[in-house]
């Protein structure tokens, strides 16, 4: 079975949207495919002097690849995937806990599939998408405020230099530091610091495969997680084995009053954290030549993500930043832009309803409603299991250590295991989501009083 391809929407004039979507990010450039395909405008708006993605390496879970499938980026992503085998589950010493099975978890989620990607490689792939697609691309904007009209008919981004973009919807995308969520909200809104940070490393492999103990990591490419007191290490390989993801998370050591999150971090350092660790980590941070570390923040997104007018949203990390412990940002990101988008082709679209019509504003707002219904929810549960995992992965060696470690060897495995990806309690709505069953779900089902009015909107803009 395969994910059908979107196709390009046509849209008359009178229907069609201007967007403007600030931040190219995962979350922007995905929300710009997804408008793009729905037949609206856009323009993505990117404060960096040209468009690319650092960082290193990204996990693609079967929800996740089931909306880039839907995008029509199966064929550009493959050249640059990573198949591993299994996810395996290794206590700090070594010891092999459990092991997931990709091809047999997919295998519950028909057409989905479990991919490595170096995050650049799948950056450019969906850029190149959104521009083949018809997106208009504005580099070195760096947008700080959004003004919506006084009839909220349009929103404009201003930018730091004073430049003016307007759009019949501005679609904030500008990360777990959000300016954007404390415009719309008219208040300080910080994102939660979390206690851990990340670092993370990209070795190359030559070294490696030079020594018998590490080699297998390259020629055999699996997913590998060691779990220990307060801290946890995750490893894969990228690009056909020429790269290795190392990602370190750790106690929290940079100062409260940084205004910095992230740092040069030093190696030294780095390693004593994981003395006495298995010996294959120990061999694999001294490969390490430089790192920098990450201070990790999660937004859980319970205040308002729209502006009542709806001509201005928030979506991604700005207002729901999750820990990456169930290797599931990326994905929120993608199905928020998965969601908006079917919304979005949903508005009417006849020659003779223009979009500044009321029928046509009371249909955008409405759209808007169901998106923030749809993904606010399962955003949230995503960000608690994220933290439900940070203390389940960092148990010192004890009772609880043991109990966990027993679950996951169970067969089935119960409700709430460490293994996220086959908890039977959250692997079906995590890895099975689609978003157009979602939508289809609430679009009719919205009650008119989740429907701002229109003496609510003239009220409050």
């Amino acid at each position: 079975m395969s994910i059908p391809i979107a196709e390009k929407q046509f849209r008359h004039e009178s229907g069609k949207l201007e967007i403007v979507v600030v931040g190219a990010g995962l979350a922007g450039v995905g929300a710009t495919i997804a408008c793009l395909l729905a037949g609206h405008n856009v323009h993505l708006l990117e404060s960096a002097k040209e468009i690319g993605e650092i960082g290193a390496g990204i996990q693609v879970l079967p929800n996740s690849s089931r909306v880039l499938q839907h995008w029509g980026l199966e064929a550009a992503l493959m050249e640059h995937a990573t198949v591993p085998k299994f996810c395996n589950f290794l206590g700090w010493k070594g010891n092999l806990i459990s092991s997931l099975d990709f091809k047999a978890s997919e295998a519950q989620y028909p057409g989905t599939w479990y991919r490595d990607f170096h995050r650049a490689d799948l950056h450019r792939c969906l850029v190149a998408r959104a521009v083949e697609l018809g997106a208009r691309l504005s580099c070195n904007t760096r947008v700080v405020d959004v003004i919506p009209s006084e009839d909220g008919t349009t929103s404009t981004a201003i930018t730091a230099d004073g430049r003016e973009f307007a759009g019949d919807l501005v679609v904030g995308c500008d990360g777990v530091f959000s300016k954007l969520t404390e415009s719309l909200l008219q208040r300080p809104e910080p994102p939660l610091k979390t206690g851990d940070l990340a670092y993370r490393l990209l070795l190359d492999t030559e070294e490696m495969l030079k020594d018998p103990d590490l080699r297998s990591f390259v020629t055999d490419p699996q997913v590998n997680y060691w779990l220990g007191p307060d801290k946890h290490a995750v490893n894969y390989v990228l690009r056909g084995g020429k790269l290795f993801n190392m990602v370190l998370l750790v106690p929290d050591d940079i100062p409260e009053d940084s205004l910095a999150t992230t740092v040069e971090g030093n190696v030294e350092e780095m390693c004593s954290l994981f003395e006495g660790w298995d010996p294959k980590i120990e061999k694999l941070l001294k490969l390490c030549q430089s790192v920098q570390k990450w201070q990790l923040c999660i937004r859980l997104g319970e205040h308002e993500w729209t502006h009542p007018s709806g001509s201005w949203v928030n979506i991604g990390d700005a207002v729901h930043a999750t820990l990456p412990y169930l290797a599931s940002g990326a994905g929120m990101a993608f199905e928020d832009g998965a969601v908006l988008g079917e919304v979005l082709s949903r508005l009417p679209n006849d020659p003779s309803i223009s979009k500044t019509s009321p029928e046509y504003l009371a249909q955008k707002r409405h759209a808007l409603a169901v998106f923030e219904k749809c993904r606010k929810e399962r955003t949230q549960m995503v960000v608690k299991r994220g933290n439900t995992q940070q203390y389940l992965y960092h148990l010192y060696d004890g009772p609880e250590q043991e109990e966990r470690d027993r679950k996951m060897q169970m067969v089935p495995t119960p409700e709430g295991e460490c293994l996220a990806w086959r908890d039977p309690g959250l692997a079906p709505k995590l890895l099975g989501y689609d978003h157009v069953a979602d939508v289809n779900r609430s679009w009719n089902t919205l009650s008119e009083a989740a429907v701002v009015s229109e003496e609510q909107v003239a009220s409050r803009l």
